[in-house]
């Protein structure tokens, strides 16, 4: 019979290689004005997600977390939810048309 050896007296196990963080700066000004107020991230780290559609787990990168947020102006608390795959499908659904809201707002009017 083999007996435990304390914790105080074993060998800490050390991770040899620990995972490469990558972090891209933010501009926080670059963010959409509806963010602003709540300050947003000083900096994007690749970021793991699970898509809704099919439950795979992808990568979503800083690079597309800053245009995300920095270009196309999307929410501070927002974060990835489908997919490369899931959002080819659900765009080749529509065929590129607009959505139902998009496309039945009315033309600008004079009031």
């Amino acid at each position: 019979m083999t007996r435990r050896v304390p914790c105080y007296i074993r060998e800490p196990e050390v991770n040899p290689d620990p995972p490469h963080v990558r972090q891209i700066p933010a501009d926080i000004s670059q963010h959409a004005p509806h963010s602003s107020w709540v300050g947003g991230p000083l900096f994007y780290v690749d970021m793991e997600f699970t898509c809704i559609d099919c439950g795979i787990v992808e990568l979503w990168s800083a690079e597309d977390q800053k245009w995300w947020y920095e270009t196309a102006k999307g929410y501070v608390f927002s974060t990835a939810g489908r997919c490369t795959a899931c959002r080819e499908v659900l765009k080749s659904r529509h065929g590129g048309t607009p959505r139902k809201s998009h496309r039945d707002r009315p033309e600008d009017t004079d009031m």
